[in-house]
């Protein structure tokens, strides 16, 4: 599948590698994925938007908070070791497997040939709650339908 990633894609899943170790997690979720896409955004897709990688991390960091407070563990002012590199291949998580997957399907669509950042970015914008990614850009206010609409030119969406 990879053979279809143009370098920015590529270099999306590396830095969603980045993320991951950065985060404490042995697989890269979509969060990861989130996170990496966001270093990579399109300036011409997504600018303005206010989304960053800084505010999206941030994000995630207070949602992981939040969950363990439900459980009662106050974990604020505790930092997540990183996890160390390896050799060993890090794993996708199925949800993040459908991104790829569902990035693949936007290139068809579209009649590309090549998976970009943004194809990427569409995919992570049909995932729904309790997805970390969809949470996410729920807790930064995105606006799913004005993005999708600059990441695929069509216009003004739909008020």
């Amino acid at each position: 599948m990879f053979e279809q990633f143009a370098g920015r894609a590529r270099a999306v899943v590396t830095d969603a590698l980045e993320e991951a170790r950065r985060r404490g997690d042995r697989r890269i979720g979509t969060e990861h994925l989130l996170l990496g896409a966001l270093r990579h955004q399109d300036e011409t897709a997504v600018a303005g938007l206010g989304l960053d990688a800084g505010a999206a991390r941030e994000a995630l960091k207070e949602m992981d908070l939040a969950a363990l407070d439900a459980v009662g563990i106050d974990a604020r002012g505790v930092e997540r070791p990183a996890v160390p590199v390896s050799r060993k291949r890090t794993p996708f998580t199925s949800a993040a497997k459908s991104v790829l997957a569902g990035a693949s399907s936007e290139v068809r669509a579209q009649g590309a040939r090549r998976i970009t950042p943004a194809h990427l970015l569409l995919a992570l914008l049909e995932l729904r709650a309790p997805d970390p990614a969809a949470e996410a850009l729920t807790h930064l206010g995105v606006d799913r339908d004005v993005v999708r609409a600059r990441l695929t030119g069509s216009g003004r969406a739909a008020a």
